[in-house]
């Protein structure tokens, strides 16, 4: 099978005939459909904290055909996604195909899907995903809505730790698919106010489709001007969904007293803030990572139930022989938003 190879820090990806999977105990293989392009791939090939080895075959954001299966009440044609979390190599030896203290993706020894080469992803025609992680989608969900799960759980994991409640003052900064889904779920949760602070036009009118009530260009604006213009006083919530350095001091300057502060954007690098500008107006800072599979869950309800509509945030759909060219873009976007890579031929596209 053709799949998109990481070779190394610098280098493109490259498309490559390798292997196969084949289905074991408790497994299936997916014939992907679609699989998004994450910004934590971006992050995971370049210089930085973390850097995935050689060899490995990103992609976490997928949906596929089942075209195998070794797991009972699941059968071949059925359409699924699959939490990218395995099980580490000690739960695994003692039989258990899940986390033994429940730690789901904050255990230490997570294997991710697509950041290693134990675990390959789905940027390839076919992968193998294990039945406890899989879920079903919707019959009326499509499977390239299927492949936007994972960053719309990202978005609800966030909103749920924010405890965004009836009639908050939400401030979004970035309008990337993460911040994108953290609009959506604020605004479900009963903000009142959710505005979004992203550099990029497109972005920020896309975010109107996701229920932004507020727009700000921060290259034009001063941020805290501008929010208390648009809403009348400063945010309760923030939600930092872009993650570079020095921009969790600027939430906390943003910030209202007692407010909270939800930082989802992954800083690669040290940062600095200074404390005191938090303790005097007893500012909470919640850091998240990922999601559970209840998150998951959620998510395909609500698609199901046309509570959420994904479709906005999908800028393009390209082709496995076109990833390398367009993965290198994405480093510095210009315009794009959501990208869906499709090893599937023209005529099969959904």
């Amino acid at each position: 099978m053709r799949a998109a190879i990481f070779t190394g820090i610098g280098q493109p990806l490259e498309i490559r005939n390798v292997p196969e999977p084949k289905a074991e105990p408790g497994g299936l293989i997916l014939r992907v459909h679609y699989c998004g392009i994450c910004g934590s791939d971006l992050h995971a090939t370049q210089r930085g904290a973390f850097v995935v080895e050689p060899g490995t075959v990103l992609g976490h954001e997928f949906c596929g055909e089942i075209v195998e299966s070794r797991a009972a009440g699941w059968k071949v044609g059925e359409l699924v996604t699959a939490v990218p979390n395995n099980a580490c190599n000690s739960c695994r030896a003692s039989g258990l195909q899940e986390c033994k203290d429940n730690l789901g993706i904050l255990c230490p020894s997570n294997r991710i899907t697509g950041y290693s080469p134990e675990v390959p992803g789905g940027f390839a025609e076919y992968v193998h995903v294990n039945a406890s992680q899989a879920l079903r989608i919707p019959k009326d969900v499509s499977s390239r809505n299927g492949a936007t799960v994972e960053p719309l759980a990202v978005g609800l994991h966030a909103v749920e730790k924010g405890n965004v409640r009836l009639g908050d003052r939400v401030l979004v900064i970035g309008g990337g698919p993460i911040g994108l889904a953290v609009v959506a779920f604020a605004k479900l949760a009963g903000a009142y106010h959710v505005v979004v602070s992203e550099y990029a036009e497109v972005r920020r009118k896309t975010s109107l489709a996701f229920g932004a009530t507020g727009l700000i260009d921060p290259s034009k604006e001063e941020v805290a001007e501008a929010f208390a213009k648009i809403v009348g006083g400063p945010p309760d919530v923030i939600f930092e969904c872009v993650g570079i350095p020095n921009l969790l001091q600027e939430c906390i300057n943003l910030s209202a007293p007692r407010g909270r502060i939800v930082v989802v954007g992954v800083c690669m690098v040290e940062d600095r803030l200074t404390p005191m500008s938090g303790i005097f107006k007893e500012v909470n800072v919640q850091f998240v990572l990922g999601y559970g599979k209840p998150d998951w869950r959620l998510v395909l309800n609500l698609l199901d139930s046309k509570g959420i509509d994904p479709t906005p945030m999908i800028t393009n759909v390209i082709g496995l022989e076109e990833l390398p060219a367009e993965f290198e873009a994405l480093r510095k976007p210009a315009g794009q938003i959501k990208l869906l890579v499709s090893p599937l031929q023209a005529g099969e596209l959904a």
